[in-house]
């Protein structure tokens, strides 16, 4: 079992320092921010003084080994735009995408779940292929789109809901659906899949000779091994909510991280678009490593290494 966590645990350190260093590099690769930041018009000697203060002038290998030392001991940079801790300029936005990532997965789990075991339960019937299509449609649906169809339905023909800002309850409401109505269609899909192999191995077909009936056959043996592949696409999902949430809180303009990286980006502000992507990567591993441990748990035959992790 420890062995099997130390092993998880180095995977992740090393997704981070990948994480780390290509955030440095393709940032710095992707122009000039005394240029953004100062104008075309500012003299020579403003671009070189700029450059000078924030380290840029310095070779690409040295900058790399300051900012790999300072995110080592904590220090993430300052914002070139504010002069504040790029940390702070992106804590203080957490919150207001908390608002609307959190119902959006809760939402995900509650249509995504129950529509894929009802599918798998009504094989190649009409509930099973309407679920199908809907979740197919949801799936391939760029965010933007849906985005942009349920404010033109919503906010501008039936006037329910507010299509942008974030005042008040409702103006969350349009980021959550888009957000929540995808991720379910995802997750409703990948359910299905996995109830369907479940259903199909032997020990169901044992349960049912034994004289169980058809339910308890499905929610004892049935949904827990079915759990198991799901928990894949649930934890990659948990970890994709704020990258998730660039296109959504753009288009709602909604005031959280996933807009201040359009905007930071757009400003070449870097150590705030470090500090972003940092977060979406920590993410992304911490649920990668939990989905990973509680693999561990689940199924004792992967910690000993007989059983390959389920895709």
């Amino acid at each position: 079992m420890t062995r099997y966590f130390l092993s998880r645990l180095a995977r992740a350190f090393v997704t981070v320092v990948l994480i780390v260093s290509a955030a440095f590099i393709v940032l710095r690769l992707s122009g000039d921010p005394a240029i953004t930041i100062l104008g075309p018009e500012a003299p020579p000697e403003a671009y070189a003084a700029f450059r000078a203060a924030w380290g840029l002038d310095q070779p690409l290998w040295n900058q790399y080994l300051r900012y790999f030392g300072a995110v080592a001991q904590g220090d993430l940079g300052t914002s070139m735009r504010d002069g504040r801790a790029a940390l702070d300029v992106v804590l203080e936005r957490v919150p207001d995408t908390l608002r609307i990532t959190l119902p959006a997965l809760l939402l995900n789990l509650a249509i995504g779940i129950p529509a894929g075991i009802w599918a798998a339960l009504h094989r190649n019937t009409l509930i099973d292929r309407a679920i199908m299509t809907v979740s197919v449609m949801g799936f391939t649906v760029p965010s933007f789109v849906m985005g942009l169809v349920l404010a033109l339905v919503f906010a501008v023909r039936l006037r329910w809901l507010p299509s942008g800002g974030s005042d008040t309850a409702l103006h969350a409401v349009l980021p959550i659906l888009t957000m929540g109505l995808i991720g379910a269609a995802v997750i409703a899909r990948f359910t299905r899949s996995a109830m369907l192999e479940t259903l199909g191995q032997p020990y169901i077909r044992t349960a049912s000779a034994k004289g169980l009936l058809w339910h308890q056959v499905v929610i004892r043996h049935a949904l827990p091994n079915a759990a198991i592949p799901t928990l894949t696409i649930i934890g990659f999902m948990v970890g994709s909510l704020v990258a998730g949430a660039v296109v959504v809180e753009s288009i709602f303009s909604w005031p959280g991280v996933g807009r201040l990286l359009v905007t930071a980006v757009a400003n070449r502000d870097l150590a705030v678009v470090q500090v972003i992507l940092l977060l979406i990567g920590f993410t992304m591993v911490a649920a990668n490593l939990l989905v990973d441990m509680a693999y561990g748990w689940v199924d004792p035959r992967l910690r000993s290494g007989h059983a390959a992790k389920p895709a």
